[in-house]
């Protein structure tokens, strides 16, 4: 991975110590599970950076179809477009548990970026590992069927930073509506998926399960071999 002049990889906990020194112009903010951060439409006049929790960001049509682009972890940067010419935000943020989010105003950040190098770097390193995923995602969606689809969007979740480099990781509860929007296929099909994938025991329930939620441990090694090398 791209460090920035060998101090500290982007997803470090330095960024927090970066960002709690811009003294003016930023707070952190406690959200709530279900609470909205920003939603689309909304002034964009801030950049957020999480410390703990998992942030959702997702676009809605006019019609109400909508759609999940991202699902945020601890030290993911989110809002971005604030920084340039995005004026209305394009996307909604939603906490998808009790979350902590640093909150950084325009101008603040944009001094910040001027006067800390270290920030600068780390920061354009955020932004590249986004439009990375950001292009593997329009790809996965070109070329892939929905199930592998919906097996890449496992192991992004099971590969949060947290969870880094464990061959087996336990997932906090996510819908199946959720992740049907991820994926970009109906519930029913990404609950036949799941089904399956826990016959091949490549996830297992964890917990109690009801209504469609679950607590799910992901199986990353056998997932892998078994359904994105077939």
């Amino acid at each position: 991975m791209m460090r920035a002049k060998g101090i500290h990889a982007a997803g470090d906990p330095y960024v927090t110590t970066l960002l709690a020194e811009i003294a003016e112009g930023s707070h952190v903010m406690s959200i709530g599970k279900g609470e909205t951060i920003f939603s689309q439409g909304d002034r964009a006049e801030a950049i957020y950076f999480v410390q703990a929790g998992r942030v959702k960001v997702s676009v809605a049509s006019s019609g109400g179809k909508e759609a999940v682009l991202a699902i945020l972890g601890p030290h993911d940067f989110f809002g971005a477009g604030s920084l340039v010419s995005q004026s209305l935000r394009m996307s909604t943020a939603t906490a998808l548990e009790p979350a902590t989010v640093f909150q950084v105003e325009r101008r603040a950040m944009l001094r910040a970026l001027h006067s800390q190098p270290d920030l600068s770097e780390l920061f354009m390193v955020s932004l590249l590992r986004r439009n990375i995923d950001l292009e593997e995602d329009v790809c996965d969606q070109l070329f892939n069927h929905s199930e592998k689809r919906l097996a890449r969007v496992l192991l992004k979740l099971a590969r949060l930073h947290e969870y880094e480099g464990a061959a087996d990781a336990t997932i906090p509860r996510l819908s199946h509506k959720t992740l049907a929007e991820m994926v970009g296929t109906t519930r029913s099909r990404i609950t036949h998926f799941m089904n399956k994938f826990k016959t091949m025991r490549m996830i297992e329930y964890n917990g109690h399960v009801h209504d469609n939620d679950f607590g799910l441990i992901v199986r990353t090694e056998r997932l892998t071999d078994i359904v994105l090398h077939d």
